[in-house]
């Protein structure tokens, strides 16, 4: 994927990172700046002073450690949220997650509180960039063993068990149009609506109305939450059998 983004002139996607061990921040800053449609601006080991880097540079997505001392980085996801950071461009930053293998419950308050993508610190590089130009442009984007393990947890916790919560999702999307399914099946794919505009014949002011439309219906924030209900209910690539 090139630079010259439709949408961003050309613009180089503005990240700032925070991770409390230096060499993991050292990684990512590494990985992202293969992309050269992606610029580094700011970095911190502190979850306190990456609220005060997003609103100093007002990047389009802040990279953050999901558990850092002091402030983590789900505080300091709610609190950008909070601050209502935009970019320069006047959209909203979006946040990606870090996360490793046994953080779900971080995980499952971090989509609470609004972020936009979630990555495992052990997943490939490629995972990483493609994450953050996902949320840059404005979708969701989950791991898919992130996404695994997520609707691993909520059905272990669900009365009844697995079964009962896959079944209690699918009658969820079952009340959405077709048209809906088809685009809530590519927001968990990690589509744009831009993107889903292209694949389904349709203008992006369109998708923006279903999509809308499926977070409301589906009684969801954000599209990571309403992707995890699709992966819960087996919705990733299509509309249900």
């Amino acid at each position: 994927m090139s630079a010259a983004e439709p949408g961003r002139v050309g613009a180089p996607i503005r990240v700032v990172i925070a991770d409390d061990e230096p060499m993991v921040r050292a990684g990512v800053r590494a990985v992202l700046t293969i992309d050269p449609g992606i610029e580094v601006v700011a970095e911190t080991g502190d979850g306190r002073e990456a609220v005060e880097l997003v609103r100093r540079h007002r990047p389009d997505v802040a990279v953050l450690d999901i558990r850092m001392p002091g402030t983590d980085g789900i505080a300091a996801a709610a609190e950008i949220r909070r601050g209502a950071s935009t970019t320069r461009t006047g959209a909203a930053t979006g946040i990606v997650m870090l996360t490793t293998f046994g953080e779900d419950d971080y995980i499952l308050r971090a989509l609470g509180g609004g972020a936009n993508g979630f990555l495992i610190k052990s997943g490939e590089p490629e995972e990483l960039i493609a994450g953050v130009r996902a949320v840059a442009d404005g979708a969701a984007y989950l791991s898919p063993k992130v996404a695994a393990r997520v609707v691993a947890h909520l059905a272990a916790g669900a009365a009844g068990g697995p079964a009962d919560r896959r079944t209690a999702a699918r009658q969820q999307v079952a009340g959405l149009t077709t048209r809906e399914r088809d685009v809530l099946a590519l927001v968990a794919a990690g589509l744009s609506n831009g993107q889903i505009a292209r694949r389904i014949g349709v203008v992006e002011g369109t998708v923006k109305g279903h999509v809308s439309s499926v977070l409301a219906r589906l009684g969801v924030a954000n599209r990571a939450a309403a992707a995890v209900l699709a992966h819960e209910a087996g919705l990733t690539t299509g509309p249900l059998d």
